[in-house]
């Protein structure tokens, strides 16, 4: 099998400290994965941020390279951004990008990358309309946002299950992506 390269994107949201077991899933399928954290998640990942780089066999990024400094990464062949928090799912729809994920998933849209995002956000969040302008705007140009009936559904405030967040749809919907790529 061929292998193809899986940009694994997460933001601070606690199912982040479970993508080792996600990235190790992903090889088992015949992904290269390439990890990128927003700054706060890695900050949560610190400590295991060097055996989370030999595991893929690239270094974790959650900053932008300098000008002029090579790639480090293979190309993508899809994205897939989760957890994707609320703060990183409006900064994407709204194309704010200083943080380097979300830079990455706004240039991908342009660069035609099968991209799948999956929210976790918790019950109070999925109040403010903006998540669902985000959702709706993200869909509309062309992302796989697994949110609500089929994805992720929220959890009241403070009670999130991240054992219960559904990796497997996530992955799956990135297969399927590459598959139809």
């Amino acid at each position: 099998m061929t292998s193809r390269t899986l940009y694994l994107f997460g933001s601070a949201a606690p199912p982040v400290f479970q993508v080792a077991e996600v990235i190790e899933t992903a090889q088992a399928g015949g992904w290269d994965v390439c990890l990128g954290l927003t700054p706060t998640a890695a900050r949560w990942l610190e400590e295991s941020l060097d055996d989370l780089g030999a595991l893929t066999g690239h270094p974790v990024r959650s900053e932008y390279k300098l000008p002029g400094e090579p790639d480090v990464w293979p190309k993508a062949d899809v994205i897939l951004f989760a957890p994707a928090t609320f703060n990183s799912l409006n900064s994407w729809a709204l194309g704010l990008t200083s943080v380097f994920v979300v830079g990455v998933v706004a240039e991908g849209i342009g660069k035609g990358i099968p991209t799948v995002a999956m929210p976790c956000v918790n019950a109070a969040y999925a109040q403010h309309r903006q998540l669902d302008r985000s959702v709706t705007e993200l869909r509309e140009q062309g992302v796989t946002v697994l949110y609500g009936e089929g994805g992720f559904q929220p959890n009241p405030p403070g009670s999130g299950a991240p054992k219960g967040y559904p990796w497997d749809l996530a992955l799956a919907a990135a297969k399927q992506l590459a598959d139809q790529a």
